[in-house]
């Protein structure tokens, strides 16, 4: 899951054997289209519902306290909240945390390469910071994944390379033969700390093809008509 936006376009990575991928923004419609909505229904302008979580000294304790694990949804809601209401935004705690999810679609295409990818035998990991309790209650993880390493579980978050580490290590790969997709360029460098390449994602169109190359993967059957 994330909450910024990158301004690197690109990272690089090699051929790799085993995939770790995050789930908001990868697996999803870009986050910020989803806490623009949220900013809108507060009165505010698109993009300061983002800007508040990323900049705001208690609304960012807040969520790398929840994403750790250390603060419920109800707590975190409660400070962004409070935060969204310093800026000027009309908004009650309760839902705050469920809201973004409703403009999160699923991105079918990534879905479908993680389904690929797992099935020509490239073990797979979830590596996502949690935000929300019901993060993820759109997918089956154990279809997609061979492992799922979230944050709130885990007790550490992204760009920590413990985090990376520990996917490797439920894996049972070596970080060099990992690619990362993610769209934050830190996360990334927090990975490439123990040799793991990144793609840094923007759209299907441009990782999908960019991932079958780094690993290798077959060319999907046809679709009948």
């Amino acid at each position: 899951m994330t909450t910024t936006s990158p301004d690197s376009p690109q990272a690089d990575a090699g051929p790799a054997s085993a995939l770790l991928i995050d789930f908001g923004g990868v697996l999803t419609a870009p986050i910020s289209a989803a806490f623009g909505a949220l900013g809108a229904d507060a009165g505010l302008a698109p993009d300061e519902a983002l800007r508040v979580l990323a900049t705001h000294g208690g609304a960012r304790a807040a969520l790398s306290e929840h994403e750790t694990g250390r603060l419920d949804d109800e707590g975190f809601e409660d400070a962004f909240a409070a935060a969204l209401v310093e800026a000027g935004g009309i908004v009650e705690p309760r839902g705050l945390l469920a809201a973004p999810a409703t403009h999160m679609d699923l991105d079918e295409p990534m879905i479908e390469l993680v389904r690929q990818a797992r099935a020509a035998g490239v073990p797979v990991a979830l590596v996502s910071n949690s935000l929300g309790r019901d993060c993820y209650a759109r997918v089956d993880l154990d279809e997609l994944f061979d492992v799922t390493v979230i944050s709130a579980q885990v007790g550490v978050r992204k760009p920590s390379r413990e985090i990376y580490r520990i996917a490797c290590e439920r894996l049972g790969v070596d970080p060099t033969e990992c690619v990362l997709v993610d769209d934050l360029e830190h996360n990334l460098v927090g990975a490439a700390r123990l040799g793991i390449g990144g793609v840094l994602h923007r759209t299907a169109d441009e990782t999908v093809p960019r991932i079958r190359e780094v690993l290798s993967l077959p060319a999907p059957t046809p679709t009948a008509r």
